[in-house]
């Protein structure tokens, strides 16, 4: 558990804040790029980490983040007209461009230059895996942008969108890196209604591309060991469930800082499937959602999959809301659960959020009782306070200096029980940390 003090630490990410600082010193996904579809289109009301921002593409197709308001009289910039690179002010005229600068101020007199004076906030931004990714900290320490792996192949790899979630980012993070909770969260199994279950015997599937010794396994030994791996962008985190034989079925997951996430299921030329965390508020945040394959394009059957809701991506309406979410209590389905599932909910993302966002709109870990599948879990809160706590004292997180050491893998594998971590991350994936590195043939975009 923490104490109260520590989970206010954790969890609070506005300006000032120990935390929101901390994140401020790295890239930050805001939009996808089909948000701002076109040049002079419609600009964005977006909230980050607490601030009320804008975004526009202008006129040359760059993308400018920019203050909601005007400075002028305080009027809401989205009402504006996006015009020859600039927002201008429906109240006043007064027009700004995507660096924040105002160059044009009607109501000044011409020869007194005035607008040259006015500046509104404005924050870097680039367009990186099909997202729009805006840098919130100090100038003078803007890092590279993160070598993920998706975003370093051709769009014809990757699937990429988003989703809305009623919880605080951190408690949705944990969820993503905390391999054990499959058994229960994820497992389906098939019963009649008044047979005793036995789930080692009648489990079902609920991914389909996942075998059905993956699964047996995972239903026979709900208490995988957890092993720990720190490298230069975040921690390796596996999960090693026995097979009953002399082998292990490890299930390895990635985070990077400071709220990215890569799921832990993902066999050798199978998609893998990332997450990023990203507060709105304290008590909410969007969860940029994507799926990528190094070794060949996505299969237009795969995208349809993944529109329909697949792994950790969610089934979406047009404003990426979930459609089963906690406004509609995700249409839990009672005898589904008696009958089918654990949770009675479709869909692996739902179910996460359902858990999620029923710890309260922040957790109250004051009141947890953390056990030996939970190291994960410790580990995550104990980095990023760290790092956070280290930012206050004047010392940058050495992680933003090494964005080029973000090209890892997660993924699943069978391996003897004789092997430790290392071996087993060098067999699976060629480089203890699961580095692979920038593609040699596939270009980035």
């Amino acid at each position: 558990m923490l104490r109260a003090e520590d989970n206010k630490f954790l969890t609070e990410s506005g300006p000032g804040t120990g935390m929101g600082e901390l994140l401020r010193r790295f890239w930050i996904p805001v939009l996808l790029s089909e948000e701002l579809p076109e040049p002079d289109g419609e600009p964005k009301k977006i909230t980050v980490l607490g601030e009320e921002l804008l975004a526009f593409r202008d006129s040359r197709g760059v993308v400018g983040i920019i203050d909601q308001y005007c400075p002028h009289r305080g009027a809401n910039l989205w009402l504006g007209r996006n015009e020859e690179c600039g927002i201008r002010c429906v109240y006043h005229g007064w027009k700004f461009d995507t660096d924040g600068r105002c160059v044009d101020m009607p109501t000044s007199y011409p020869d007194l230059n005035a607008k040259d004076l006015i500046r509104i906030k404005s924050y870097p931004a680039r367009e990186w895996g099909e997202m729009i990714w805006a840098y919130m900290g100090p100038a003078d320490a803007i890092p590279e942008l993160p070598d993920l792996e998706m975003a370093l192949l051709p769009a014809s790899h990757r699937y990429v969108s988003k989703k809305w979630q009623d919880c605080n980012w951190v408690q949705a993070l944990e969820g993503s890196i905390d391999t054990a909770h499959f058994t229960f969260a994820h497992l389906s199994f098939d019963k009649e209604e008044n047979e005793i279950l036995d789930i080692k015997k009648h489990f079902v599937n609920p991914i389909a591309r996942m075998s059905s010794d993956h699964m047996r396994w995972i239903a026979e030994d709900p208490r995988p060991v957890i092993k720990i791996a720190p490298h230069a962008a975040g921690l390796t985190i596996a999960g090693g469930r026995l097979t009953g034989g002399d082998s292990i079925y490890w299930r390895i997951a990635q985070f990077l800082m400071p709220f990215h996430a890569y799921a832990p299921s993902a066999m050798p030329g199978e998609n893998i499937f990332g997450q990023t965390f990203v507060p709105v508020t304290d008590t909410n945040c969007w969860i940029y959602t994507y799926a990528w394959n190094p070794e060949r394009p996505l299969t237009q059957a795969e995208r349809d999959a993944f529109d329909r809701g697949n792994g950790v991506i969610a089934e979406v309406d047009d404003n990426y809301v979930p459609l089963r979410h906690k406004g509609n209590d995700y249409l839990i389905d009672r005898k589904l659960q008696k009958t089918r599932s654990y949770t009675g909910i479709k869909g692996v993302s739902e179910q996460d959020a359902a858990v999620q966002d029923s710890q309260g709109p922040i957790a109250d870990r004051t009141r947890e009782h953390l056990g030996p599948t939970d190291l994960g879990i410790m580990h995550f809160r104990k980095v990023v306070m760290e790092l956070a706590r280290a930012l206050q004292q004047g010392e940058p997180p050495p992680q933003a200096a090494h964005q080029d050491r973000y090209a890892v893998r997660s993924g699943a594998c069978v391996t003897s029980k004789a092997k430790d971590l290392s071996a087993v991350m060098l067999e699976r994936f060629g480089d203890v940390t699961g580095f692979v590195g920038r593609p040699r043939t596939a270009a980035a975009e």
